[in-house]
């Protein structure tokens, strides 16, 4: 499909954004402040609304997706000397963040005895995985408890429940509902932008929270990298338009052939001619 020279025109006339201005004095491994602007009017809830939603639903990150304990065949289960049940220590294990170097899954191993705390610091990691909050509590051990536990952390996208797991894991792994998204929060907000003498511009100002697993500025840049490709196929016509014809003018100036005539042959009246 070809789009005819003048709608080509408009939408090239549609104000573009001046830049992607980061607000460095409030920017973190997990926080990060973005303004766009000037947008046209509306464009600003648009762009906003969408980008927040591709955040929140379409990021990649690692999760707890199975866990093995030691004497323990489900999660209804409780464990001898250990303050919490089964249920609230896989709780706790799911708000364990981590990063990974690769997409393959991980089995990481947890091992101690009591009396005290057992954290995330207490994961013996494999290379190429990393833990984001190490003082994140996992259980609570009384003098004669005993904590042992296998966890398979996996990279994702999104929310991934737990039914369905059973066939892909050893006996005694129970499956998890994991939650991979690195973003814990996105906000948005559209205010007037002033262009010239006109004030009815939009200006985006967007605010993301992540795990620190993935930067702020990275989850925008992949978020528009997803919508860019998921419109892509919107795109069924011919770009490139040739400039409308202008009607070609010869460049030789043309002269009055009077001019070349002697001025009798002009056959002027008496008064003109003299």
């Amino acid at each position: 499909m070809t789009v005819q020279p003048h709608y080509y025109k408009f939408w090239r006339d549609l104000i573009q954004p001046k830049g992607f201005e980061v607000e460095k004095e409030s920017l973190t491994s997990t926080y990060g402040k973005f303004y766009i602007r000037p947008l046209e009017r509306g464009y600003g809830v648009t762009l906003g609304n969408s980008l927040r939603r591709v955040l929140l639903s379409s990021m990649m990150g690692s999760a707890v997706s199975a866990v093995k304990f030691e004497g323990v065949l489900h999660e209804f289960s409780t464990m001898p000397d250990v303050l919490e049940d089964v249920t609230d220590i896989i709780l706790n294990l799911k708000e364990v963040r981590f990063r990974q170097a690769d997409a393959e899954p991980k089995t990481v191993r947890i091992s101690k005895v009591g009396p005290g705390k057992v954290l995330a610091s207490d994961i013996q990691l494999t290379d190429g995985l990393e833990v984001l909050n190490p003082d994140q509590p996992i259980a609570t051990l009384g003098k004669d408890a005993k904590f042992e536990a296998e966890i398979v952390v996996s990279f994702g996208r999104g929310y991934v429940e737990a039914e369905g797991r059973e066939q892909d894991l050893g006996v005694g792994f129970i499956p998890v509902d994991s939650l991979h998204s690195p973003i814990r929060r996105v906000n948005y907000n559209v205010s007037a932008a002033r262009v010239g003498q006109r004030t009815d511009y939009d200006a985006l100002t967007l605010e993301v929270w992540t795990d620190g697993s993935l930067k702020p500025e990275e989850s925008v840049s992949l978020g528009s990298k997803i919508l860019k490709e998921q419109l892509q196929v919107f795109l069924n016509f011919d770009e490139d338009i040739e400039p409308e014809e202008v009607e070609e003018t010869s460049a030789t100036p043309q002269f009055n052939e009077n001019l070349f005539r002697s001025v009798d042959d002009l056959e002027l009246s008496v008064r003109s001619a003299n």
